[in-house]
């Protein structure tokens, strides 16, 4: 049997792999835009998800309301307040609060889930929100910024942290393939009025063949591949210790760079790698 970690160890590395991606595919289309499509293609690779199997429970008021808090901050909120956010503050400003996922999922599931959060787990968060530090850190840009962007950049921590704690209270009734076909479906619906508005002024036309591939890879990636791996690791796994592996987010998106994009790495990129293997491992030992 594969254990929870790994699916979610894949799914944040996925993540973070496929940063460079989106980055390449915002030089083409509108962020709003881009965000539609990728909803739209993963909703109809995951339609037959959508079903109900025979032995899962209906969905009570309670279940569509989680549903739809999760998609709306896990899905809509993050993508808005992490855009606005970095637009008023920097890259780095951002790398630094995005550290805060962990012990922000660590608050939530204590608070919302009433797990209890031990000293090893502690001791992981911290690690993993040192290491993210030391790579934003190593990433350079300015600082400062607006208290407004910061605030944006602190609500999108949050509204991760609660996409991370709804996926673990579904987990219970409903199966991984089809929490992620509903989020998913909710995202798309609260995206399309701005998708629609930004794609009735795009040059289509200029859309490449590369592109649209492109695209199509990036949002079976985002919207299926990684969530049901995160989904079905959340399945074994407490909410808080799940929430220390958001540090692969950063790292693989620095591996990516490293390997890939031509960037050097120096001592505080490999002190950094090395304080979040350590917080995973602490996670991840019995």
């Amino acid at each position: 049997m594969i254990p929870a970690w790994v699916f979610l160890a894949t799914s944040m590395a996925l993540v973070g792999s496929y940063v460079g991606l989106s980055k390449a595919l915002v030089a083409v289309f509108p962020v709003f835009l881009l965000a539609g499509l990728r909803f739209g293609i993963a909703a109809l690779a995951m339609t037959a998800w959508l079903r109900r199997p025979a032995d899962e429970p209906a969905l009570d008021r309670a279940d569509k309301g989680w549903l739809f808090l999760g998609s709306f901050l896990g899905n809509f909120g993050f993508s808005i307040c992490m855009l606005l956010g970095v637009q008023a503050t920097s890259a780095l400003s951002a790398g630094v609060v995005m550290a805060l996922i962990p012990a922000a999922v660590a608050l939530l599931s204590a608070l919302w889930l009433h797990e209890r959060v031990s000293p090893r787990i502690l001791l992981a968060i911290a690690c993993a929100g040192a290491g993210i530090a030391l790579l934003a850190l190593a990433r350079g840009g300015e600082g400062g910024g607006s208290l407004l962007g910061h605030l944006l950049l602190l609500g999108a921590v949050f509204c991760e942290a609660a996409y991370v704690v709804v996926g673990k209270r579904l987990g219970t009734k409903l199966s991984p393939r089809r929490i992620s076909a509903l989020i998913n479906l909710w995202g798309l619906g609260l995206m399309a009025p701005l998708a629609l508005w930004q794609g009735l002024g795009f040059e289509w036309g200029g859309v490449r063949v590369q592109d649209a591939a492109l695209l199509v890879f990036y949002a079976l990636a985002a919207s299926v591949v990684s969530v049901w791996l995160w989904m079905r690791g959340l399945q074994g796994c407490p909410a808080n210790k799940a929430g220390v592996f958001a540090v692969l987010i950063p790292v693989a998106s620095a591996a990516v760079g490293i390997l890939f994009l031509g960037e050097r790495a120096g001592l505080i990129h490999i002190a950094a790698l090395s304080l979040a293997l350590l917080g995973i491992v602490l996670a991840t030992r019995r």
